[in-house]
């Protein structure tokens, strides 16, 4: 294996001297990319992502729970990831490994930084009741840069999603739900943009293959006002000060391009 991963090292850094990458991109194509929405009917918002070969369902469920007691007057979020086994011969069946758990905070990161969700929005009853926002990502193929895949799938889920309005009645203390429905409160739109490092060549978008040589991995998320509201390195590795400044700028021009198709998908809906 060690041996093979060698020469696919060789052969993918000869090909970036010539600015050239294994399966044909140029240094900042990202692969096609396409999304739709509303694919889980019982779901409150839904998007399946198609990024190249890599995809990545995204399911959002909303139900009443109590805020955290540090804050009492915000809504709760919490993302987790499931790696599916015949997504990749490298998943295994049973709980969540360091994979899972860290593609879930990054993703987490990313929608809770940017503030994309208004959770004062999400309060019902101050300090007793709110809103809990579950995002649910399942990879169901993995070929390269679940990162990207899975927190373009979770904002495009979350603008997907349509709530029961509720109504409190503060003598009972009872929770009555109506057959009317409103959007999520969400207010940004933030977009991971991850670089692979192989050599002193950085890459858009790396495949399966290029996250196998990859000497390290950044990711830079933003949303549309310019704010970079998640920065992750990974996968060991350096980066120089001007790599990092190429990254942001071409995060943000890529986010929007992005942005645009999730907009998109979510008129289609």
């Amino acid at each position: 294996m060690e041996v093979m991963a060698s020469i696919m090292k060789d052969h993918i850094l000869q090909l970036l001297k010539e600015e050239k990458r294994i399966d044909g991109r140029g240094l900042e194509d990202a692969r096609p990319l396409t999304i739709e929405t509303d694919v889980i009917e019982k779901a409150e918002g839904s998007a399946l992502v198609k990024l190249g070969d890599t995809q990545v369902l995204v399911g959002i469920k909303v139900d009443l729970g109590e805020p955290f007691p540090d804050l009492p007057n915000m809504g709760v979020i919490t993302t987790n990831v499931e790696f599916v086994p015949l997504a990749s011969p490298t998943f295994e069946p049973g709980p969540p490994d360091e994979r899972a758990i860290e593609l879930a905070r990054v993703v987490d990161r990313g929608i809770r930084e940017s503030q994309a969700i208004d959770l004062e929005k999400l309060v019902i009853v101050p300090g007793k009741l709110v809103r809990v926002v579950f995002i649910d990502v399942h990879v169901l193929d993995h070929d390269g840069n679940l990162l990207d895949a899975s927190g373009i799938g979770a904002i495009a889920a979350l603008l997907s999603a349509k709530i029961p309005k509720v109504e409190y009645n503060e003598e009972t203390e009872e929770v009555t739900t109506l057959d009317e429905y409103e959007k999520l409160p969400v207010t940004k739109i933030p977009i991971p943009v991850s670089f692979a490092k192989i050599g002193n060549t950085l890459v858009v978008d790396p495949n399966f293959e290029e996250e196998q040589v990859m000497d390290g991995k950044l990711t830079i998320t933003t949303d549309e006002n310019g704010y970079i509201s998640a920065v992750q390195k990974s996968e060991g590795g350096s980066f120089k000060l001007e790599e990092v400044v190429y990254a942001v700028d071409t995060a943000y021009k890529k986010a929007e391009e992005i942005r645009e198709k999730i907009l998109e998908a979510i008129k289609k809906e």
